[in-house]
């Protein structure tokens, strides 16, 4: 019998099976996916969520490798471009997304949890509480092709954008508007790459540029209409040689890996629980590519979703959906209304000249709206 079982083994699954085993509890951890494997993401670490990852200690295996990130450099257009460089002491990483991911399972595996990867979770075992559902555990597809139920005091949903468990129970869905689609490869040959990560804001579109150890550099278009990305791979060449802010680096450059296209992004959750289950992740709501936050709510967000399934497994609380629901909204809401003002500036050709506009005549805002993001220290 487990006390918690997590569905997702990403960033905020693995911290959260971590945080919950080293707490006493008994954690299985559940994956569709067998780790090391690849994901479309940005592949850099922005300081607040290194910060997270450093005092939780479960990146020490992969930080002497990875690839330091001292700043951001944001372009917009009528050659709008503001360099920001991190506080003194702050600093980002590179990493391949598969080497973090495969980095975070292995410290929740040494910290004791049981991982199964190669698992289809189906959906929630839904059960009564007093009127109300609650969840009682979870439905796993068998070998077979019979569903198997494994029951549990609490689930923690960390699966991804098309929860299995958050939207057959109405907690999240994907909202009409705003719809992006993003579409992401890796390039080798890229000239003058430093270490600094990339935003090109641009009228129906903008892409992220990041270096890596490996040599390579991770390059994401996102787009607000799917059929854009009709041909993802001429999406993607057409973006880096016809954009002036770019196309001199990327003159001999080369696909290195075929394009991945995700979409639609975005994900309204209701609220981050019910009681059985509490979301993390994607599945508690998308964050908006461009501010480079994502990864900082995931691991927090995990991290916060652990303490309320041990305080009420502690039998301190009798209701962690409730108290997961104060501590985001006191850790997240100033960088909600972020995300939103960013996704409406970003949302159409007369906001994105504006602030193209705003950037050249007072660049320090976007240098403050940079470190913001990032979580820089003042």
């Amino acid at each position: 019998m487990f006390d918690v079982i997590v569905c997702g083994a990403g960033p905020a699954g693995s911290v959260a099976a971590t945080v919950l085993a080293r707490g006493g509890a008994r954690v299985l951890l559940l994956d569709r996916a067998r780790f090391p494997r690849d994901k479309l993401c940005g592949d850099t670490i922005n300081p607040g969520a290194l910060a997270v990852l450093r005092r939780l200690r479960t990146i020490d295996a992969i930080e002497r490798t990875a690839l330091p990130i001292d700043g951001m450099i944001v372009t917009g257009e009528r050659g709008a471009r503001v360099r920001c460089a991190y506080a003194v002491g702050a600093r980002g990483l590179a990493v391949l997304r598969r080497d973090l991911d495969a980095a975070l399972v292995d410290a929740a595996v040494a910290a004791g949890v049981r991982f199964e990867p190669g698992v289809l979770v189906r959906g929630p075992l839904v059960g009564d509480d007093g009127g109300g559902i609650a969840v009682r555990g979870v439905i796993l597809s068998g070998a077979d092709g019979h569903d198997i139920r494994v029951p549990a005091p609490m689930v923690i949903a960390a699966d991804g954008r098309r929860s299995r468990i958050a939207m057959p129970l109405g907690l999240a869905r994907h909202p009409p508007q705003p719809r992006r689609w993003a579409v992401g490869a890796y390039f080798e040959g890229v000239e003058d790459v430093g270490s600094f990560g990339e935003m090109h804001v641009r009228r129906g579109r903008y892409f992220g540029v990041a270096p890596l150890p490996s040599g390579l550099t991770n390059v994401c278009v996102v787009v607000p209409r799917i059929a854009a990305l009709a041909d993802p791979r001429r999406l993607l060449l057409d973006t880096v040689a016809g954009d002036p802010a770019v196309r001199d680096r990327f003159r001999s450059a080369r696909l290195a890996t075929a394009p991945v296209v995700v979409g639609p992004l975005a994900v309204d959750a209701r609220k981050p629980g019910i009681p059985g289950v509490l979301l993390a992740g994607d599945a508690a709501g998308f964050i908006d590519p461009m501010t480079g936050d994502g990864l900082r709510f995931a691991v927090r967000g995990g991290e916060l979703a652990a303490a309320a399934a041990l305080a009420t497994l502690g039998g301190r609380a009798a209701r962690p959906h409730e108290i997961l629901a104060r501590s985001r909204r006191r850790e997240f809401a100033a960088k909600w209304r972020f995300n939103r003002a960013l996704r409406r500036l970003v949302g159409g050709d007369a906001t994105v000249t504006l602030a193209a506009i705003a950037a050249n005549a007072a660049p320090w805002t976007l240098r403050r709206a940079i470190a913001f993001a990032a979580d820089v220290p003042r």
